[in-house]
């Protein structure tokens, strides 16, 4: 199953979140220092966290400025979820249940004193005794007529015997527990009764013992769905494998519990569990003594135990070694490298790499970057066990001590492990948020403690730093893409940018038309400011041109003086020369006025529908910035490029199609 969206409630930071939506794939959490970050994976990991994490303290985990609420009764713990996830049903996970229920979500929910709840949403209704009252009359109308015919059968009056069970059962009583109990084996004991062949009655009689049954099957549909809940897996800078482990020392630690609550040994804990040895069975493995030469059956145990131990070391490195070469990409001619080795000496267990030479250096002489990657794995591969396919990750500022173009490759990496394994990360870096990944961001912020830790689904915030990774990545793809293509269309925003990328998406698919794929597109932050981008992608000797707004704004910028002779006006593209509606100053949004305006309902509850009906010479977004008081044109964009995702060309209006198709081969003209 996949968790859809999540709440998080009274824990350290956090007063209450609200609900935020998460993604099927990566979900990435970015926003300043002490916003709450750790604190939303941490809440997060206490759904279902894998073994020998600690669990929710109420003396520690409490927001403290409210903990007085406890001590005074005021608040009740069992009252109080701190953590809520609602879960969409896989394929493998409605098959494990009744056809009735599998369109349900399931919800899991756990209570600062680790009770937890959970439940469907969706699914047949519950039944209550005013919703079977009739059929039942009616069943015992026929039952005792069928009574009076059948002398043979020596039962009791049905009616008199339903009335002795219900006769304190008000209509709103919920048939579940003992009440779909006794009812049931009131039916059970009637069933002879039933007029055979009646299918009127029969019908009835299995109707009312189905709905009899609702809450029981809901029941064991949770009870399924529970034993599948993902465990969720997260992994801190602190998790670090030591890449030399005195083996006797370890077990004696974990033995004793010396270093209870600390994360000194999890990373080599983490590395016996993928091992599948305890630190004490290796420990004896290495003081153990050669038998007698004459001992044959002690001999061969002896080797047994030895080549277990060899055989299990060398498929974890094998394992790891392809993981890390993944996403390192080892140079051969710089000597990086190769293959990742773990070796029993005696009491010593190490973690070494061996160069593309041979040479074997022990981990901790490795850069930062590559010992970060190494624990990464061994971690989340021990953790994982056979829960590997249904496990969520959640990784706290991963990759921060690689460099910038490995953290773009590691960017790749989680990608690759979202696929079949749900991921929330959060970072401050600009290189583990790709330009088109700014539907996927959560924002996280705190700019007052009395409310505390915010998310917003929308990339907005009042807080300026949190959003500076998000600036930062999109200025460094700016700065990577504008002298790297031959061919460069100028966009006015990044809203714009999305709406040209998306669109054209579309109709590639489609066959409609297709943007050549050689053109990159280049967002600047207004009009004003593209003389400046074309300026400079034309003194490289690139082909450039732009799109402007039939606005105010483009026509300041289609006067410019730089611009008109940098590219003359034949690269000048307006929107109103492929717009073909009443807008006479058309904005890039006019041209998909009509799924914006349904788009805008359906997906941010902005309903303009009759303001834009009643006023189509007007730009569709002055009226949603008239209409919404809270309007965004990012957030409205943002909705459009995740309505893509799921809809086709064919969902656009015919209208909306062939104007952006001629814009298209209006842009491939000049661009060719």
């Amino acid at each position: 199953m996949r968790l859809k969206k999540a709440r998080i409630q009274k824990y350290r930071s956090i007063r209450d979140t609200g609900y935020f939506d998460i993604e099927e794939g990566k979900t990435i959490l970015v926003g300043p220092n002490e916003a709450g970050k750790t604190a939303l994976l941490e809440a997060l990991q206490r759904i279902n966290p894998p073994g020998g994490i600690r669990n929710f303290d109420a003396l520690r985990d409490y927001p403290r400025s409210e903990f007085n609420d406890i001590i005074s009764g005021k608040t009740q713990f069992q009252d109080t979820t701190t953590v809520e996830g609602h879960f969409s049903l896989e394929p493998e996970d409605k098959e494990a249940i009744t056809e009735e229920f599998r369109e349900c979500d399931y919800v899991f929910g756990r209570r600062v004193d680790n009770s937890a709840w959970h439940m469907l949403t969706g699914g047949p209704s519950t039944t209550t005794y005013g919703d079977l009252k009739k059929d039942l009359s009616r069943l015992c109308a026929h039952l005792d007529a069928q009574r009076q015919a059948r002398p043979d059968l020596a039962t009791s009056v049905p009616s008199l015997l339903l009335s002795s069970i219900t006769q304190n059962w008000p209509d709103a009583e919920e048939i579940k527990g003992h009440r779909a109990a006794e009812l049931r084996a009131w039916l059970d004991k009637i069933f002879p009764l039933v007029e055979e062949g009646n299918e009127i009655e029969e019908k009835r009689y299995d109707a009312i013992m189905a709905a009899v049954g609702v809450e029981e099957r809901r029941y064991d549909a949770l009870k399924i769905l529970n034993q599948r809940l993902p465990v969720f897996i997260r992994f801190r800078d602190y998790f670090r494998v030591r890449p030399l482990v005195h083996l006797g020392h370890l077990a004696q630690r974990l033995e004793t519990n010396v270093l209870d609550g600390d994360y000194y040994d999890y990373g080599n804990q983490c590395l016996l569990r993928l091992l599948g040895f305890t630190a004490r069975e290796l420990s004896d493995l290495g003081n153990a003594e050669e038998p007698e030469p004459g001992n044959v059956d002690a001999m061969q145990r002896y080797r047994d135990q030895l080549d277990r131990r060899s055989y299990q070391l060398n498929a974890a490195s094998v394992r790891l070694t392809e993981e890390l070469r993944s996403v390192w990409k080892p140079d051969a001619k710089r000597g990086e490298a190769e293959r990742l080795r773990i070796v029993a000496d005696g009491q010593y267990l190490k973690v070494v790499v061996e160069d593309d030479l041979g040479v074997e250096i022990e981990l901790d002489q490795r850069s930062e970057g590559f010992q970060w990657l190494v624990s990464f794995f061994i971690v989340f591969f021990a953790e994982a066990a056979d829960k590997h396919k249904n496990a969520i990750l959640l990784l706290d500022e991963p990759g921060l001590s690689l460099h910038g173009l490995k953290q773009q490759d590691f960017r790749s990496t989680i990608s690759r492990l979202a696929a079949s394994n749900q991921t929330l990360y959060t970072t401050h870096s600009p290189f583990l948020v790709g330009p088109d990944e700014l539907n996927l961001v959560r924002v996280v912020e705190m700019t007052d403690r009395t409310i505390g830790t915010k998310v917003h689904t929308n990339v907005t915030a009042e807080d300026p730093a949190a959003l500076l990774p998000l600036q930062e990545a999109l200025g460094y793809d700016l700065a990577q893409s504008l002298f790297a293509q031959q061919r460069n269309l100028v966009l006015e925003s990044l809203t714009d940018y999305w709406y040209v990328e998306a669109v054209a998406q579309l109709l590639r698919e489609a066959n409609i038309v297709d943007l050549n794929e050689k053109i990159a597109l280049v967002p600047a932050s207004s009009a004003a400011k593209i003389a400046y981008y074309a300026t400079i992608l034309h003194a490289r000797k690139l082909k450039v041109a732009a799109i402007l707004d039939s606005d105010s704004s483009g026509n300041g910028a289609i006067n410019q003086d730089a611009l008109v002779h940098t590219l003359g006006n034949k690269s000048v593209l307006r929107t109103k020369d492929a717009y073909s509606g009443p807008v006479s100053q058309p904005k890039i949004e006019d041209m998909l006025r009509e799924t914006l305006v349904e788009l805008g309902k359906n997906g941010a509850g902005w309903d303009i529908a009759a303001a834009a009906s009643a006023q189509p010479e007007r730009p569709i977004t002055e009226i949603f910035a008239s209409e919404i008081g809270d309007f965004s044109k990012y957030r409205l964009a943002k909705e459009f490029v995740r309505w893509t995702r799921d809809h086709k060309a064919s969902d656009l209006s015919y209208k909306e199609r062939s104007q952006w198709k001629a814009l298209i081969e209006k842009i491939n003209s000049i661009l060719k």
